[in-house]
């Protein structure tokens, strides 16, 4: 295998051949027949094409569901169970059988795989988020796939609704991807029904604004969870980190990594953030609302201020300090999220005292800030 070298940023389709390291998110409909159970000739067709982009000296990390589809047949199934402990069991069941499909179809090119079974609390808890990073890059330098998917024998909402797309966007930043494809049952974005006549075909979107008016459903097919609204948040969040993302099916997989005019394009809109921000950002579950007065929103949005105790008027929930909180103002708007310093029984008979009177009474200690300004990322910008 040809050592991986630094490659410069992609700006473009045109930059993904020489993409270092991409993730490759694939849905349950792009592994699984018309019966609804799993293809193997879908996923050794998958695999040809990522082991093609490893032998040319890439690297990549696969996101891939599947897991209860693959057990449908095993299990005697005629569909994705509805209620949980079945759907569980039917996880349980079915990602031994992915990975050794995935295992199988990678050792055809001398290539090994790890499998990466994460939940939402992997990316919300912040030492499991940085054990995930720390485990993704290792595999990564001892030349390996990761196959990563969410573990649905223990997860709860997230097995009901799906979040392998937001799962793709939080792993690529966590690897420092340079680039994600998304690969779904449709070719590209349309703006509107794939099926509909006259339905366009959006190659390339450059911002938010791009997006306006298009008409986008929900639905995802009936092996997956996830429809296209759940691949937009994914992209948002990617590129909002500074990571381009390709979305296409999974038969046009070769030809968008080899950056040709398929599907479509989202060009990266924001800067790589530090881990630690997106995680606050995107992944943690946030314990608790502070309320600001109009000048606390005012300074806290401007994204140089720290948030004092003389700037919030009242504390919601139960929370601990070190544990994220939302940052809202008085009309109820999510401004911030930040680490508290301090647990929710401290606050009360701090709030709206400045930090000399603060520290004139209870002495050194009391007289820090709430929330310190590089642990507090803006969440929106406040109506003018």
């Amino acid at each position: 295998m040809r050592a991986v070298s630094a490659a410069p940023q992609v700006t473009g389709r045109a930059g993904l051949p020489d993409a270092r390291r991409v993730v490759v998110k694939v849905g349950s409909s792009s592994l699984t027949g018309p019966d609804g159970r799993l293809d193997p000739l879908a996923l050794w067709s998958l695999a040809d094409v990522l082991a093609a982009r490893r032998a040319a000296g890439g690297q990549v990390v696969l996101v891939s569901s599947g897991a209860i589809a693959a057990a449908l047949g095993p299990l005697g199934l005629t569909a994705r169970p509805r209620d949980l402990a079945t759907a569980q069991a039917a996880a349980s069941v079915g990602q031994g059988l992915l990975v050794a499909h995935y295992t199988e179809a990678f050792a055809r090119h001398g290539l090994r795989v790890g499998q990466v079974l994460l939940t939402a609390e992997d990316t919300i808890r912040r030492g499991h988020y940085r054990n995930a990073e720390r485990a993704l890059t290792r595999l990564l330098d001892l030349g390996v796939v990761p196959v990563v998917n969410e573990n649905d024998t223990v997860a709860t909402d997230e097995i009901r609704f799906g979040d392998n797309d937001r799962l793709a966007a939080l792993v690529s930043h966590l690897v420092r991807a340079d680039a994600m494809v998304l690969l779904t049952d449709v070719d590209a974005l349309y703006d509107g029904p794939p099926s509909r006549p006259g339905t366009r075909r959006i190659a390339e979107v450059t911002g938010p604004a791009d997006l306006e008016g298009i008409e986008v459903t929900g639905r995802g097919s009936a092996v997956g969870t996830g429809g296209m609204l759940t691949k937009l948040d994914s992209v948002a969040i990617a590129t909002a980190s500074g990571i381009p993302v390709v979305l296409t099916s999974a038969a046009q997989a070769a030809d968008a990594l080899a950056g040709r005019e398929v599907g479509t394009w989202f060009a990266a809109t924001g800067r790589r953030r530090s881990t630690r921000l997106l995680w606050l950002a995107y992944a943690a579950r946030t314990q608790g609302r502070l309320v600001l007065d109009d000048g606390a929103v005012r300074a806290v949005s401007g994204g140089l201020a720290s948030l004092l105790p003389a700037g919030v008027v009242r504390v919601e929930g139960d929370f601990e300090a070190g544990d994220p909180v939302d940052l809202v103002g008085l009309d109820g708007r999510t401004v911030a999220r930040g680490l508290v310093s301090y647990a929710s029984g401290e606050l009360p008979e701090l709030l709206g005292r400045t930090t000399p009177a603060l520290r004139a009474e209870l002495g050194p200690g009391y007289d820090r800030e709430v929330v310190h300004r590089d642990d507090l990322i803006l969440v929106r910008r406040p109506r003018r």
